[in-house]
């Protein structure tokens, strides 16, 4: 075991990874993954050990290594992963073993999270420390529903209260007629289930009862909600409306700037569960663009992609490139697997210098572009049977071909060819199996107001983890004819299909279903 450091070693203001022996109270943020800080994601992704709470953001692990330990140590109503205590504890014996570690906390560690008690014991322990602030949800929430805590016209200070004060505390430390009078904006953390007496001590010490107040609950996450109503009526209404915790509690005349300042609501996808069943690599981008639109995203995926690259196929393939004709390729995850294979073999793509380049697909042309090579061909439509029009110019009799593609892949394209009188070399880069889906995420599926499928793979497979319990309210998006085939042969028939078979054209098209409904 690693003796304690010294307190007087030198601490690093920014930048670098995570030290051994040293203790990291972070701030997570509010919840929004956009809004963690470039240092904590630093952190995390270095750090030996990660003690977490329960509200960081979701996805705030991913970037963890994967040897990382990772710790839960959150607290729920009713419920205590671990008490403060023996956090403190764990906290001081990983760092004296010599590991860095990362105490992940949402918001701020040092507003209303127990950093400031945590880093009083590290002292104590001789153990180093460093803190990295978050974006606190006294702020960001508020912000999110168009409420901003201050304002030239109404509000030039801002306090920040906690609504839920130490149990065993002989008497509450808040001054309520201080607050009553203060002149400018409360913002109150956990307070929602104590809102009922809250507003009754506020008016009752000379607060205007007509004064505006908000609720907001879940802040900065996809399914934020807000109410807004006089400091008299905000129980009630947050009772009809069904608020809960976590939530924060705001006081003031900026409350009312919401109706002209409110933006969350109004994009496009906001309120709205979409399902994305792509494979875990390839489900990113889709992923955040509809986060950006509003959308409470549920990463699901329904396939993985295997590599096939090691065969001895793959390997007489790449050595015989350069003497196709014609190269096609009808995936980014072909492109990608044929040019790894290339590289492993010392190849580039100057290989395919000799031959015309085909691909099915927008998507595919750009994963090929940028390896440097711009397709020859590429179809109107994302399908096999327009790539098979499309080369009904192109010169294949007596010709080496290659179709390099998924393992399952349908046989148009290559009897098409063969018909012709090419010599179709039909070359599997890779197989789509059965995705890893987390059984939190299966679950949250269910309530989901869209399911999206990007092929006739995350279809079966989809209905292989849900295990035939398909969500019974959602609307489903496929990318194009022949996965809505699939979903039709499955039982369940595509409600939306895109007239642009690519990610993007899928994205238009459940846009413009939402919009309509």
């Amino acid at each position: 075991m690693s003796p304690p450091r010294s307190t007087d070693a030198p601490q690093t203001e920014s930048g670098g990874g995570a030290r051994p022996g040293v203790v990291y109270l972070v701030g997570a943020g509010p919840g929004d993954p956009g809004l963690m800080t470039a240092r904590s994601l630093e952190l995390i992704a270095t750090a030996d050990a990660i003690l977490h709470d329960r509200l960081i953001p979701a996805g705030a692990l991913a970037g963890a290594r994967a040897d990382a330990e990772l710790i839960y140590v959150g607290k729920a109503p009713g419920r205590v992963a671990m008490e403060q205590a023996d956090t403190e504890v764990e906290l001081v014996r990983i760092a004296r073993e010599g590991r860095s570690v990362v105490r992940l906390k949402g918001g701020d560690p040092f507003v209303f999270g127990r950093g400031g008690e945590e880093a009083e014991t590290l002292r104590e322990a001789g153990v180093e420390f460093e803190v990295v602030p978050g974006v606190t949800a006294g702020i960001a929430a508020p912000a999110y529903a168009g409420i901003p805590v201050t304002h030239r016209d109404d509000a030039s200070a801002v306090a920040f209260v906690t609504g839920h004060e130490d149990p065993d505390k002989e008497e509450s430390a808040i001054d309520w007629p201080a607050l009553a009078a203060f002149p400018g904006t409360l913002v109150l953390y956990m307070g929602v289930k104590n809102l009922p007496r809250i507003s009754e001590r506020l008016i009752a010490a000379g607060r205007a009862p007509s004064d505006p107040a908000a609720a907001i609950e879940r802040g900065t996450h996809p399914g934020q909600r807000t109410v807004v109503a006089t400091t008299e009526a905000l129980p009630g209404a947050v009772a009809e409306a069904g608020i809960g915790a976590p939530a924060i509690l705001l006081f003031g005349p900026v409350a009312a700037r919401r109706e002209a300042i409110g933006w969350l609501e109004r994009r496009p996808l906001h309120g709205r569960t979409v399902v994305v069943t792509r494979a875990r690599a390839q489900a990113s981008g889709l992923a955040s663009t509809l986060r950006a639109l509003g959308a409470e995203v549920v990463e699901l995926p329904a396939i993985r992609v295997e590599p096939r690259i090691d065969s001895a196929e793959v390997a007489a393939m790449v050595e015989g490139l350069h003497a196709y004709a014609l190269v096609c390729l009808t995936s980014p995850n072909g492109v990608d697997l044929l040019f790894e294979a290339m590289a492993e073999r010392g190849f580039d793509a100057r290989a395919l210098a000799n031959a015309t380049v085909a691909a099915i697909g927008p998507g595919t042309a750009r994963a090929l572009r940028a390896r440097g090579v711009i397709a020859d061909i590429v179809p109107p439509r994302s399908i096999a049977e327009s790539l098979v029009e499309s080369l009904r110019e192109v010169d294949v009799e007596g010709r080496p071909v290659l179709v390099a593609r998924a393992a399952e892949a349908r046989d148009v394209l290559p009897e098409a060819l063969a018909e012709r009188g090419a010599q179709v070399d039909v070359v599997p880069l890779y197989e789509t199996v059965r995705g890893d889906a987390a059984e939190e995420a299966v679950a949250r599926a269910r309530d989901a107001d869209y399911v999206t499928f990007t092929s006739s793979s995350t279809a079966r497979y989809f209905d292989e983890t849900v295990a035939g319990e398909w969500p019974p309210a959602a609307r489903l998006v496929s990318i194009g004819p022949v996965t809505s085939s699939t979903l039709s042969e499955l039982g369940h028939p595509a409600d939306v299909e895109a007239s642009r078979h690519d990610p993007d054209g899928l994205l238009e098209a459940l846009l413009s279903d939402a919009a309509s409904r």
